[in-house]
């Protein structure tokens, strides 16, 4: 560990790197798991396209010394326009990753997002970084949604986002190819495959064993806490009847900041600003959901149009600095980065998060000043545009 930490300055010097560096690191089946999308993954390499047709244009002679990415955000100062997203089973992927990426970004003045499929606790969360974010899947029952909402804030978080974008779970069929099944099942292959990738075995695998006991989605549930073996996970993504109405009653129970997260469509923004919402995600949930869907920064502009005084992020394919600065000019308050941080975790644990978390944070500040604006609210000014 210490050796690789060492190697971090010379081998990772943005983002990008961290996911060749975990390839070779994660059991295929687990990197497949975090790397992959639905169907044919072409809305992740689309994500990425749509970012990189995005042009900029820079003003220049403007004093830029006192260059700041400070963000407020639901009432709150963060020191920068980007957050760790939820991204569930990441405790599988990199030892105790949710407590890694919560002190991360508490050090770092970030907002950190833990995801209901979890297998580390809210209550631990809760006390790693009190008043972070929660992503929930809510089942479209009015016991469960008050038994649920109540756990969240008792364990002391402060925003709930609801994940809207799956109403039943998605065509995988890269997990099934590379043998990762939910739930889990043991086979010769993945026990290869698991064997041939010894440093993870041990420093993931046999600690978190030792750690937790039987992996368990912790977080799904007021209550229940089925094994990651369990045939009750099955659904734990997908209640095809959660609607409008089941939304409406999170939003009447819970007292923080209510975020609906996974919406492209600017009617879809109206509505959940209509019935209450603090703010929305434009997402399309990093191509893992409906394949050939559109990248939010295509729509973009156009929510921002109907969002009011909501506060309006975004994710899906976010990378560099001057990704971070597109998505704010395009209307954006902030930006959800998931992937290269899991990977950061995985490799690294809590101080190669903060490599990762300072590298974005100085490719933000040299894009700022570039750009020629000394505030994120200053690029709301700026021009972009497709070429």
């Amino acid at each position: 560990m210490l050796k690789l930490l060492r190697s971090l300055d010379n081998a990772i010097l943005n983002l990008n790197d961290f996911e060749s560096l975990a390839r070779r690191h994660l059991p295929k089946a687990i990197f497949g798991y975090v790397q992959g999308g639905a169907d044919d993954g072409t809305t992740i390499q689309h994500n990425l396209r749509a970012l990189d047709r995005l042009r900029m244009v820079p003003r220049v002679l403007r004093d830029v010394s006192a260059c700041s990415q400070q963000v407020t955000l639901f009432g709150q100062s963060f020191a920068s326009p980007f957050m760790i997203a939820p991204m569930g089973a990441s405790a599988i992927v990199g030892h105790d990753a949710d407590n890694a990426m919560a002190r991360a970004a508490r050090s770092a003045r970030i907002p950190y997002i833990l995801s209901a499929n979890a297998i580390t606790p809210i209550e631990e969360i809760g006390r790693a970084y009190p008043g972070c974010w929660f992503a929930g899947y809510q089942k479209p029952d009015e016991s469960n949604i008050e038994r649920m909402v109540a756990r969240v804030s008792d364990a002391g978080f402060s925003a709930y986002f609801l994940t809207a974008d799956v109403a039943v779970g998605s065509n995988r069929e890269n997990n099934r190819r590379n043998g990762y099944t939910m739930p889990f099942r043991p086979t010769a292959r993945l026990a290869l495959d698991m064997v041939r990738h010894p440093s993870w075995l041990y420093r993931t695998g046999w600690r978190t064993f030792r750690q937790r006991g039987l992996p368990r989605i912790s977080n799904i549930d007021p209550v229940a806490r089925p094994s990651i073996f369990s045939r009750e996970i099955n659904a734990v993504t997908g209640y095809p009847h959660f609607s409008w109405k089941h939304a409406e009653m999170i939003r009447r129970r819970w007292k923080g900041a209510f975020i609906i997260k996974g919406i492209l469509s600017p009617e879809d923004a109206r509505l959940a600003r209509e019935m209450g919402a603090d703010g929305i995600v434009a997402s399309n949930h990093g191509g893992r959901q409906l394949d050939c869907a559109v990248s939010p920064v295509e729509t973009l502009s156009r929510i921002r149009e109907v969002c009011g005084d909501m506060t309006l992020l975004v994710d899906s394919g976010f990378r560099r600095g001057t990704d971070v600065i597109k998505g704010l000019a395009m209307g954006a308050d902030s930006v959800l980065i998931g992937r290269p941080f899991l990977y950061a975790a995985a490799l690294g644990g809590e101080q190669a998060l903060k490599h990762a978390i300072t590298l974005l944070q100085r490719e933000i500040h040299t894009d700022m000043c570039l750009m020629g604006v000394e505030d994120c609210q200053a690029l709301r000014e700026q021009t972009v545009f497709f070429e």
